[in-house]
C-alpha cells in the first residue's frame, strides 16, 4: 500500500494586512455596538408598565436578554468558535487533538467515546487577536432524534465556523446532514480524514467525489442554484490523516538480528491547520462580528414576536378602531386634499400608537420610514386609495356643491370611505409585522451591519461565500418538494 506523505506547511498562509486588520476591527466595533444599543432598548422593554403584569412575556423577554448578553460577553471575549461535526468514527476528536498538538480529547477504537459536547481551548498562535473555541461533538448517527437536533442546533448556533469530517466515500446520511448544517449559515470546511488509509489513486477519486458533492448526491433534494450553493468549492475540501494507522518498520541490530516494531507516523495536519489560520487572519473578527449579529438578531426577533403576540388583542382593537374613524372622517369631509392628509396622518398615528402599545423601538423618523415601506409593500391597495381619495373626494366636492347632490355625495362618501377604512386595517397589519423587527433597523441595527459586513466582504473568502448563500436563501425556496425528502430533515429542521 503507497503511504503518502506528511503534508507540509502552506507557506501562502496569508498575514493579515493592516487595511484588512482595520476592517475586521471596523466590523467587530459595530457588532458590540449593535449588540449594547439592544441590551438598552430591549432591557427598557422589559421595565415597561404595561408588561410588568405578563409573567410569561417578562420570562421570555429575560431569556433572550440573557442570550444578547452571553453573546456580547463572548464578542469582547474574542472568542472564535469552531465545532467538529461528522458520523461516528469519523475521527472527530482525533482531528482536533491534531490540531492542538497533543491527545486531549478521548479517542478510541469503539464507536461513540464522546458522548456529549466538549470544548477545548486553542491557541494556534501567540499573534493572533481571537482566542479558539474547539469544540468536539456526538457521532450524529448516534444521539437520537430530538437530543441530536436539539444538540446540533446549539452548537451550530454558536460556532463560528464547522468542521464536517468524513473519512471516505460520502453517504447519502452524510451529505444530508452537511446540508442542513449549511442551512445555519456558517462557513464549513469538509475534512477528508484516514487519507492514510488510501492508496493514492483512491484517494484523489474520494477528493473528486467531493468536489462534486452536490450533483451525485444531493441532485434529487435541490434546484441548482440551491444545489450550488450547497456545494463545497475546492478549496473548502482539505486531506488529513489525523491519526494514522501504525506502520510495521524493519529493525536491523548490531547482533545481526532483525526485527519488526510498530510505528506510529505523525499526524498529516498541516494543510488543515494552514486552512484555519488564513481564516482566522482574513477574516477571523468579522466572522466572530456575523455570527454574533445572526444570533442577536434572531433573540430580537423573539423578543419583539412574544411582545406583538401578547398584545395581539389590543392590537386588532386599536386597528379596528382608527379604521372605523378614518373611515367616517373621510365620508363626512368633502374636501379631497384634506381626506388625502388626514388619512396619511392617521396612519402614521396608527403606526405610533402601536409602537407604544407593544412598547418596541420605534422613533418618529422610523415611523415615517416604515409607512413608506409599507406603502411600496402594499402596493395597488394603497396607491389606490389615495387614487380613490382624490377622484371620489372632488366627486363630494362637486355633489356637496350642487344644489341637489346629496344622493351622488353620500356614494362617492361611503366608496372612498370602504376604501379609506380597509387601508387602514392594512396598515395596521402590515405594521405589527415590521415592528416585529425591532431594532434590526438603522445605523447600527443587526440587520444592516449584516449587510455591510457581507457587501465589504473581498473575494475568494468565506464570508464572500456566505454572501452568495444569504442571496439565496432569501431569494429562493429553501427545498424542492421530492417525495423522499416529505419528512423531517436529518436534524429534525
Amino acid at each position: 500500500m503507497n503511504h503518502p506523505q506528511p503534508s507540509q506547511p502552506n507557506p501562502t498562509t496569508e498575514r493579515p494586512t493592516p487595511a484588512r486588520t482595520s476592517r475586521q476591527d471596523a466590523d467587530f466595533n459595530r457588532a458590540r455596538a449593535s449588540l449594547r444599543q439592544s441590551l438598552s432598548w430591549y432591557s427598557h422593554v422589559r421595565r415597561l408598565k404595561q408588561h410588568s403584569q405578563d409573567t410569561e412575556l417578562q420570562s421570555a423577554v429575560q431569556k433572550q436578554l440573557d442570550i444578547l448578553t452571553g453573546i456580547l460577553s463572548k464578542l469582547d471575549s474574542s472568542v472564535i468558535r469552531i465545532s467538529a461535526f461528522g458520523l461516528v468514527s469519523r475521527g472527530k476528536s482525533a482531528v482536533l487533538n491534531a490540531l492542538m498538538g497533543q491527545k486531549i480529547l478521548q479517542t478510541g477504537p469503539i464507536n461513540g467515546v464522546t458522548q456529549w459536547p466538549r470544548s477545548v481551548r486553542w491557541t494556534p498562535h501567540a499573534e493572533s487577536k481571537v482566542q479558539v473555541e474547539l469544540i468536539d461533538t456526538p457521532g450524529l448517527d448516534e444521539v437520537d432524534g430530538q437530543e441530536r437536533a436539539k444538540m446540533a442546533r446549539e452548537v451550530a448556533r454558536q460556532s463560528d465556523l464547522i468542521l464536517f469530517v468524513v473519512a471516505g466515500d460520502i453517504t447519502r446520511t452524510e451529505y444530508q446532514a452537511l446540508c442542513e448544517l449549511r442551512q445555519t449559515q456558517k462557513p464549513v470546511i469538509l475534512v477528508f480524514n484516514k487519507i492514510d488509509l488510501y492508496p493514492e489513486q483512491d484517494r484523489q477519486a474520494i477528493y473528486q467525489q467531493l468536489q462534486q458533492l452536490a450533483a451525485c448526491a444531493g441532485a434529487e433534494q435541490f434546484s441548482n442554484e440551491i444545489q450550488a450553493a450547497n456545494s463545497p468549492s475546492p478549496d473548502e475540501i482539505v486531506m488529513v490523516a489525523a491519526e494514522p494507522a501504525p506502520l510495521s518498520v524493519r529493525v536491523e541490530w548490531p547482533d545481526g538480528r532483525i526485527t519488526h516494531e510498530w510505528e506510529t507516523p505523525a499526524p498529516q495536519i498541516a494543510e488543515l491547520k494552514d486552512k484555519i489560520l488564513d481564516i482566522l487572519n482574513r477574516e477571523g473578527r468579522s466572522l466572530l462580528a456575523l455570527n454574533a449579529l445572526m444570533q442577536a438578531r434572531d433573540a430580537q426577533a423573539t423578543i419583539a414576536g412574544k411582545t406583538v403576540e401578547s398584545r395581539q388583542k389590543q392590537a386588532e382593537d386599536l386597528i379596528w378602531e382608527f379604521a372605523k374613524y378614518k373611515a367616517v372622517a373621510v365620508a363626512v369631509n368633502p374636501i379631497a386634499f384634506l381626506d388625502l392628509l388626514a388619512g396619511t396622518v392617521a396612519d402614521l398615528i396608527l403606526i405610533r400608537s402601536l409602537a407604544r402599545l407593544y412598547g418596541l423601538p420605534m422613533t418618529g423618523y422610523q415611523a415615517g420610514k416604515l409607512w413608506k415601506q409599507i406603502i411600496f409593500s402594499a402596493g395597488g391597495l394603497l396607491l389606490g386609495e389615495m387614487g380613490s381619495s382624490l377622484l371620489f373626494g372632488a366627486g363630494k366636492t362637486a355633489a356637496a356643491l350642487a344644489p341637489a347632490g346629496i344622493t351622488a355625495y353620500a356614494g362617492a362618501a361611503i366608496a372612498q370611505a370602504s376604501l379609506a377604512g380597509y387601508g387602514t386595517y392594512t396598515v395596521g397589519q402590515a405594521a405589527q409585522v415590521y415592528l416585529e423587527r425591532g431594532c434590526t433597523w438603522g445605523a447600527t441595527g443587526p440587520d444592516t451591519v449584516i449587510q455591510d459586513i457581507l457587501d465589504r466582504a473581498e473575494p475568494n473568502t468565506v464570508i464572500a461565500r456566505l454572501r452568495q448563500e444569504f442571496s439565496i436563501k432569501n431569494s429562493t425556496p429553501a427545498r424542492v418538494p421530492v417525495k423522499e425528502y416529505q419528512k423531517p430533515g436529518f436534524f429534525g429542521w
